[in-house]
């Protein structure tokens, strides 16, 4: 809220506007109350429904393999559990059967296609392969439907296939690290929308032997890493390791043993890419991430945000014979030349950003066999720059554009540039991206990102992850509107209610919470005004009171949003109760919104704090005990907000480390060795989880408080 409200009012209006982004009739499934997602590429409803009544008959080919047999496994468990439907499986069929087959399927479906299909005593799904007979399993959970007569399928017969081969998603975990229970249980999740690789950037969570000191105290051994990869396989993904290369890489070059592979050094952010060592230490690296990930085909070698390529003496000389481009494919060449015998070989690079950059490549080429990965802000709508690199033989992933790094909650519905211009959110972005790309068919694949930059919680990626899932999947359908009402009741239950509006609610207070107190200064640079009102001076308690003055709208921006997480907890409270699957979120939804009410009571108790003290001053003379009282008001006021910010914290804490482990631990054999890199990321602030709060820690309100109540014990009660 800015001057005159004017920033209430462009917010509201942005959101009436994104709210009818896609207005289009509902789709087929979506009339029936199915909210598949993906989308099926054709559905035509019709014929018998297929009931699910008694003892289902799971049937397989003969020849069935083993895959098509963990498939049939994982449906008679979901039927069992979810559905409180008996299944067996076999060969020979009963008389009600859900026969997976590998025979009859349309020779010309592509890839990982099925077709499902109905009648009153069998449902049908055929494919020509393992991973469409998968898939076409994960639609068959999301057709079943719960009648007063029982289970059914309704009458229908889908024909579906993707139209991208390789759907990713980035699970950043670089400030965090997840337990291994939530690893697998993200697996799932992302399998039940059709991801078929997950692109894991570890960093230091991994137990490296080559180079121990660089895992961090706690990270997972190459085992469990092999463990979890098997586990993914079993859910048709691949666990593509992402360990960065030559940008990126302070958690490597943070140890003094290092220090001389730096490209600058005062800074541990970057490799020299002309040291030998640095190709020494990435390949030891890149080997146990391999050795991790047994099986997988790819590797990803990050290597972006190189700020300081070129500056060192070698470096800077290079690059006046073959660019600042040249040294980045230098390295990125020499780097896919070991890898290569052994994995595909993935990157942060933009289709033709050689030649597009401030310092382009000459006098060299890249190598195609690098598969290209990184946004490009240079596209065109006929993807000009996309079929030029393809022409040099390079595969391309489209990059779903970065939803943001606002803290605690995604700006899915509208983004803020500075405090008043409004843009799209980052689902739109993502539609608007994905969709045509998935169209074009130009794309060997797509990558969702999900920086870990802001700290947030994994779960509150998940509605961009689905909705990467579906576009890249299906480009033509549903509309955007459609889909995020379908993923509501898909992902939480179909009696959730006003989810839209909660997320809202959210993106609305991630941008006041970024703007409140000193927050802006640690990565943006703006320069931060938040302090706390004076201290009363000598016996007479004089004081000028300024503060309620300078904060006088963000005072009245606090009471607004206050209002609004009330709102937004009540809406949490009683979808926590309707939903039923990942409830979970509900109470990470909780943390985040009172945390924010928090900081917006602050606000008000500091507001309060001033005119307390302001009390006290007045009475100085004609009452001087109640002044002295007011004075123990002002503490009290303290007190209890202090006490409210532990419990608030605590709480957070407690709920994220359900799924979590605890944030920089140390452990009986190892120390977490925290440094600060350039980048300054939010969640990298400090080594705990209390770079949420570390803003209003640097207030200092416990000083405060001691030096309030050091003066009101000087002060004499009478004259």
């Amino acid at each position: 809220m800015i001057k005159n409200n004017k920033f209430l009012s462009l917010l509201v209006g942005a959101m009436l506007a994104i709210a009818t982004y896609t207005s289009t009739l509902a789709s087929d499934l979506t009339n029936l109350g199915l909210h598949v997602i993906p989308y099926p590429q054709q559905v035509e409803l019709g014929g018998s429904d297929f009931e699910l009544a008694g003892t289902v008959s799971i049937v397989l080919d003969k020849n069935a393999s083993e895959v098509d047999k963990a498939t049939a496994g994982q449906l008679k468990s979901e039927l069992e559990t979810n559905w409180s439907v008996k299944a067996v499986i076999g060969t020979a069929p009963g008389s009600t059967n859900i026969i997976l087959t590998r025979k009859g399927a349309n020779k010309n479906l592509k890839a990982e296609g099925y077709k499902l299909s109905t009648d009153q005593k069998n449902l049908t799904i055929s494919a020509n392969d393992e991973d469409g007979l998968f898939y076409g399993v994960q639609t068959l959970f999301q057709v079943l439907k719960k009648t007063r007569s029982g289970i059914i399928v309704p009458g229908m017969e889908i024909t579906d296939w993707p139209d991208i081969a390789i759907r990713a998603v980035h699970y950043d975990t670089k400030h965090h690290q997840d337990k291994a229970s939530y690893v697998k249980s993200f697996i799932r999740d992302m399998a039940r929308y059709k991801i078929n690789m997950l692109v894991w950037e570890w960093e230091d969570k991994l137990a490296y032997k080559s180079h121990p000191e660089i895992g961090a105290p706690g990270a997972f051994t190459i085992e469990e890493m092999q463990d979890f990869t098997r586990y993914a396989k079993e859910y048709h993904m691949e666990l593509t390791p992402l360990v960065q290369g030559l940008g990126h890489v302070s958690f490597i070059l943070k140890w003094p043993q290092y220090r001389h592979l730096r490209e600058v050094d005062d800074s541990d952010w970057e490799f020299c890419p002309l040291e030998d060592g640095t190709y020494d230490l990435l390949f030891d690296l890149w080997d146990e991430a391999m050795e991790a990930t047994p099986g997988s085909e790819y590797i990803h070698i990050g290597s972006d945000e190189t700020f300081e390529l070129g500056l060192c003496d070698k470096c800077r000389a290079k690059a006046q014979e073959i660019g600042n481009s040249g040294l980045y494919h230098l390295f990125a060449g020499k780097a896919a030349k070991h890898l290569k015998k052994s994995r595909k070989v993935m990157l942060w690079e933009r289709p033709m950003g050689w030649k597009m950059s401030r310092s382009p490549i000459k006098n060299m080429e890249p190598d195609n066999d690098l598969i290209l990965t990184e946004e490009y802000h240079y596209n065109k709508a006929d993807f000009q720059y996309v079929k030029e690199a393809k022409d040099l033989g390079f595969e391309v992933f489209v990059y779903d554009p970065n939803p943001g790094l606002e803290p605690l909650f995604l700006p899915y519905h509208f983004k803020l540039r500075g405090r008043s211009r409004i843009d799209d959110g980052s689902m739109k972005n993502s539609y608007n991206t994905v969709a045509p790309a998935a169209q074009s068919g130009l794309f060997e694949g797509m990558i969702n990102t999900s920086w870990d930059d802001s700290g947030l919680h994994n779960q509150m990626w998940m509605l961009s992850f689905v909705t990467s899932a579906q576009y890249s999947w299906n480009g033509a359908a549903p509309g955007l509107e459609e889909f995020e009402q379908s993923f509501f009741h898909n992902y939480y239950g179909k009696d959730v209610v006003d989810m839209k509006e909660l997320y809202q609610l959210l993106n609305e207070a991630s941008y006041y919470y970024a703007w409140s107190l000193e927050r802006n200064v640690w990565h943006h640079g703006t320069i931060g005004k938040t302090h706390l009102p004076d201290l009363p001076r000598r016996q007479y308690i004089e004081y000028d009171p300024f503060w309620n003055q300078e904060y006088e709208e963000m005072v009245k921006k606090s009471q607004a949003m206050q209002s609004k997480m009330l709102r937004a907890i009540q809406i949490i409270d009683m979808n926590k109760d309707l939903s039923t699957s990942n409830a979970y979120d509900f109470d990470v939804y909780r943390t985040v919104a009172e945390l924010v009410d928090h900081t917006c009571q602050t606000y008000l108790d500091l507001s309060e704090l001033e005119r307390t003290i302001t009390r006290a001053h007045r009475e100085a003379f004609s009452d001087r005990k109640a002044a002295i009282g007011h004075l123990m008001d002002a503490e009290s006021l303290i007190e209890e907000s202090l006490e409210r910010r532990a419990k608030v914290y605590n709480n957070l804490v407690s709920v994220w480390e359900q799924t979590r482990m605890p944030k920089g631990m140390s452990t009986p054999e190892k120390e977490y060795f925290y440094k600060m890199d350039r980048s300054r990321h939010y969640a990298n602030r400090t080594p705990d989880m209390s770079y949420l709060i570390y803003d209003e820690q640097l207030l200092d309100m416990e000083g405060y408080l001691q030096k309030l109540r050091e003066y009101r014990k000087t002060l004499k009660t009478d004259f």
